[in-house]
């Protein structure tokens, strides 16, 4: 055999063995890019039913805030003893977003009733009871809320129903959660364990590569060694949950291909992990903002339920002194036939004075639940500030006090005359209370275009800078809290007036020139539409 066909020879065999090589090579790479790529679909799946399994768990802790709102504003409405068509009209809007995320959790749940099919039967059945608590958690939303509607029950009643609700609702939602990061650890578990069998599979391949190709390994296997370990290299820092992988895509080969998908690949899982964190940390921060947001309305609460009771206390301080008068009356008629037509008079003018009491609390009630219903109707000044002198001028006189009126212009309100009288009222009490060591009140009227002008000045200490800013503020007078009457005072006379489209200002000191007396004194001015002509 000659030289020359020696070399054909030695060619046509090493062209063999390169193709042999090159087809073992190939197949292997191959097959390890497949199974390679089929574990990092394996990954990403088990990755996507993990971040399902995190958002069934942010809507979980959605659902406990809407859970906690639910309970706040229904135990409001129960403490504050407002109707049963009242308390469902304000429990209206968080029981539509309960009920939004009870039809999400449901969806969740059946998702993942099929993405639990991998992990067995276990798995699927316990997915099958969340199910289950959902339907327990609606249902009692449902009785709470049917309890909530029944507009004979009394108030331990009704807290009995939230009470039930508060107590059943929680360890259903805790039992919900704990089955959720069962799920999720399971996952996990799922996720390094098929890390662990892509490396030995790697390393099982690395081997067959060397023992196979040893014999070439300098010609044509070595450099792609190189490139399979960068891959193995990227392929355990992704599944280490290490994104920052940048493999070099310089041929347009089937390992260059390769390393393309793995960038990409950790590209988007970079990605995705970032918007976990960042979702992580918003969900952290509706939690802290929500939990700050309870424990405010707690306290809210707490003085509400506080300015409660200070106002019924005041109720029976206001109904007290008519009905003892009633009952003294009785008693002399009783025992003195002789004064039983006076004494009868007494209980009837007294009774009147006492039903009138009843209906100016029940309007202060009235306006605590943000209602306030006006009959307007035209009235004429001077009769309006008469009948205000004639029902307060007992008080003037038991407290010591003068009340002088000066002259009242001629002329008609469009108002309505209960409110405005008791806001006048109201006024001049509280006059009586804080100045009446002044000894003096002046009421005033005067006509200014399709205005009238009440003007009611006292002798009194005034009220301090500081506490001006505050006292058209609730259950607040001078700057205190208020002790005695309905706890309203130009809260209330402030809401009325500007009802009537109206304004109400005051003037403390009062300037010297228009001063009555020494004191510092406190000027309120009233300004109310006319009745059009």
């Amino acid at each position: 055999m000659t030289s020359a066909a020696k070399s054909t020879k030695r060619a046509l065999l090493l062209k063999t063995r390169l193709g042999l090589g090159a087809l073992v090579l190939g197949a292997g790479t191959l097959l390890t890019a497949a199974i390679l790529f089929l574990g990092m679909q394996t990954v990403a799946n088990r990755l996507e039913t993990a971040l399902a399994s995190e958002t069934r768990m942010a809507r979980y802790a959605a659902l406990s805030t809407q859970a906690a709102t639910f309970l706040v504003i229904a135990t409001e409405a129960v403490q504050t003893g407002q109707p049963a068509n009242t308390r469902l009209e304000r429990l209206a809007p968080i029981r539509g977003q309960i009920n939004a995320t009870f039809e999400n959790l449901r969806a969740d749940v059946e998702d993942a009733v099929t993405a639990a099919q991998e992990l067995g039967l276990d798995e699927q059945s316990r997915y099958g009871t969340q199910s289950l608590g959902l339907a327990r958690m609606d249902a009692l939303l449902s009785n709470t809320l049917e309890g909530l509607s029944d507009d004979t029950a009394d108030q331990a009643r009704l807290r009995a129903y939230i009470d039930s609700f508060a107590s059943g609702f929680d360890p259903l939602l805790s039992q919900a959660v704990n089955t959720e990061v069962l799920f999720r650890n399971a996952i996990l578990a799922g996720i390094e364990k098929t890390r662990l069998t892509l490396t030995w599979i790697a390393l099982g391949f690395a081997v067959f590569a060397i023992l196979s190709t040893a014999w070439f390994y300098f010609g044509l296997i070595r450099p792609q060694f190189s490139r399979l370990d960068r891959l193995r290299t990227a392929a355990e820092q992704i599944g280490k949950a290490e994104f920052t992988v940048a493999l070099p895509d310089t041929r347009p080969d089937e390992i260059g291909q390769l390393y393309g998908e793995t960038n990409r690949m950790a590209a988007a899982l970079k990605h995705r992990q970032t918007e976990i964190e960042a979702e992580w940390a918003g969900l952290n921060e509706t939690i802290e903002k929500r939990t700050q947001e309870l424990r405010a309305a707690n306290d809210s609460l707490s003085r509400i339920d506080e300015n409660r009771r200070r106002f019924f206390a005041d109720i029976s301080h206001e109904l007290r002194t008519p009905l003892t008068v009633i009952m003294m009356e009785s008693q002399i008629g009783r025992h003195d036939s002789k004064s039983a037509p006076g004494a009868l008079a007494t209980i009837e003018n007294s009774s009147a004075k006492l039903n009138q009491r009843i209906d100016d609390l029940l309007r202060v009630a009235r306006s605590e639940t943000g209602e306030l219903a006006l009959d307007p109707s035209v009235v004429a000044l001077p009769d309006l500030l008469q009948t205000v002198v004639h029902e307060i001028q007992p008080e003037i006189d038991s407290a010591n006090m003068k009340l002088e009126v000066s002259a009242v212009p001629s002329c008609a309100l469009h108002i309505d005359p209960n409110w405005i009288r008791q806001v006048v009222l109201s006024l001049i009490r509280n006059a009586i209370r804080h100045a009446r060591a002044g000894k003096l009140i002046t009421i005033s009227a005067t006509r200014a275009g399709k205005t009238a002008q009440i003007s009611l000045t006292d002798n009194g200490p005034g009220i301090p800078k500081q506490a001006q800013g505050k006292i058209f503020e609730r259950f607040v007078q001078g700057g205190t809290t208020n002790r005695q009457g309905f706890g309203v005072g130009l809260a209330l006379a402030s809401w009325v007036i500007e009802a009537h489209h109206g304004a109400i200002t005051l003037i403390s000191p009062v300037p010297r020139d228009q001063a009555i007396g020494a004191g510092a004194g406190t000027n309120v001015c009233i300004r109310l539409p006319l009745a059009e002509a």
